[in-house]
Parts: structure tokens; sequence; C-alpha cells
């Protein structure tokens, strides 16, 4: 891609503000990343954040990434002693698991606690994430009714709030942040294609060639299903690939409105499930 991607709001700046406040009267940070880009999702800033707070790495929309891929990368993160959830959110026991995911990592606190006569106190748990990787999905699933808004769309949410759980949880929803400037501009371009920063600041013909990159190298096999092309499409180069396509999807010589519908087909799954980072070897 050629353009870098950059997007800091103010309102991230003041979301990081609130984070740091309220970190003190959490237990526990459920720190969620995107199973689709599990190391380009991970807040730098948030990992600092965080720093020793007990912590449970998330990886959300794992029934849109690549099942191998994801098993690959929670025991890439285990071996750097984090605790991993793998989550597919349409689950129904949803809140279930993961109160006891969070009582696991917390089973010394809890024990000390006990210890000192003190029972079945509300876990407090903060969210934190990128923007559109699915704190507002959980927050819903946790508390069992539609108390966040949630859309495919980063910047949603914008305020801090606590909320209830049957389960015994108590969290503290907080906006998605970014970070200022991505050193590996791979992690921009991933993110494009993910929907984590906003469509309005890159281009789409460039997410498009990116997109086109990813599946000539690892399933080319679903580009050709899903836009009825022969067998010897990816013989050519990308560009002419994408307009290939453009010509298929019948929009004549508009690449830019092929792109637009190429990256909704993969964000919506209709390419199958897919893992963007690979570099967990």
């Amino acid at each position: 891609m050629g353009q870098n991607i950059q997007w800091y709001p103010g309102h991230m700046a003041k979301a990081f503000r609130l984070m740091r406040e309220n970190l003190s009267l959490v237990d526990i940070v459920f720190e969620l990343v995107d199973a689709r880009v599990p190391l380009s999702s991970r807040n730098p800033e948030v990992d600092k954040l965080i720093e020793k707070k007990p912590r449970l790495l998330v990886l959300t929309k794992a029934d849109l990434a690549d099942p191998k891929e994801t098993t690959a990368w929670k025991h890439y993160f285990e071996k750097q002693g984090l605790a991993v959830a793998v989550l597919d959110t349409r689950g129904p026991k949803t809140a279930q698991f993961m109160t006891k995911a969070a009582k696991d990592v917390l089973k010394d606190h809890l024990a000390a606690q006990e210890a000192k006569g003190i029972k079945n106190r509300p876990i407090r748990v903060m969210l934190a994430g990128i923007p559109n990787v699915g704190k507002s999905t959980l927050l819903n699933h946790l508390v069992q009714k539609n108390v966040a808004i949630t859309a495919n769309k980063p910047g949603v949410t914008k305020k801090v709030a606590w909320l209830k759980t049957a389960t015994g949880l108590e969290i503290l929803d907080s906006p998605g942040v970014l970070w200022p400037k991505f050193e590996d501009q791979r992690t921009g371009q991933r993110l494009a294609l993910t929907g984590a920063v906003k469509d309005t600041i890159f281009a789409k013909d460039d997410a498009a060639l990116n997109m086109l990159a990813f599946f000539r190298e690892y399933n080319q096999q679903a580009i050709i299903d899903r836009y009825h092309l022969n067998g010897d499409a990816f013989d050519q180069t990308d560009v002419n690939l994408l307009l290939l396509i453009t010509e298929k999807l019948g929009f004549k010589d508009d690449y830019d409105k092929a792109a637009v519908r190429m990256l909704n087909d993969l964000r919506s799954g209709k390419l199958g499930r897919y893992t963007l980072d690979r570099e967990h070897e």
C-alpha cells in the first residue's frame, strides 16, 4: 500500500486517561484482540498501560478466523506467559465461559480474599482493545441484554460505564483505542482490511490489492470461486486481477466500487475464514 495509515482522534487520548485513572479499581483486564489479526490488533500502549495487572487475552471473532491459525496464536501467546481465551461470541454460554476464565486467572487472589473472609465479591473487569474488535458485542453477551451500541465500524463507544452481569462480574467498558503511529505499515494495512480503522482514511483500491496479495499466497481458490474466475486468474498481476474482478462484478471500470464490494465480502465472511497475521512461527 502506498499510503501511510494513521488515525488518532482526540477521544482516544481521553480514553487512555480514563483507563489509566480507573485501572486501580479493577481486578483484571480483558485485553481483546481480533483473531484474524491477533498481533496487529494488540495495542502496544494498552499493553504498557496494563503492565502487571492480571489480564486475560481474549481472541475475539474466532468464528471468522482460520481455526488452525487461531490455535497456533493461542499457543504463541501462552508461551509468553499470557492467559488466553478464544471466543466465538455467538455462543450461548459466553458469560459463564468468560467468568470462569477470569476466576482461573485470579485464582490466587480470590483464595487470599476468601482467607480474609471476603466471599462472592464481584470481579471487576476492564475491557480494553482497539476499535471494532468486538468489545460491545462481548459486553452485550456478558450482561445478556443490549446495553452497548454495536456496529461494524470503529469509534462507536465514546464513554466509560460500569455494567453488572448475572455471573458476578462488574465490567468497565471503554472506547476502542488505536495508537498514534503504526511502526510496521503492514499493521495499518491489515487493520484496514478488518475494519479497525475508518474506511475514509485509506484508498479502497490499495486495500483490495493487499487483500488479493494475501489470497494469492494463502487461498487463491476463495477468490476464484467468489468472483467466478478461471483457474489461471492469478497468473496475472494483482492490478489486472482487480480490473478483471471489477468487470466480473459488472462495475465496468469502477474499480473503487469493486474494491468496496471485495472488502465487504472479506469482512462478512463471504471469502471464508482467514487470518492475516502469520508471524507466530
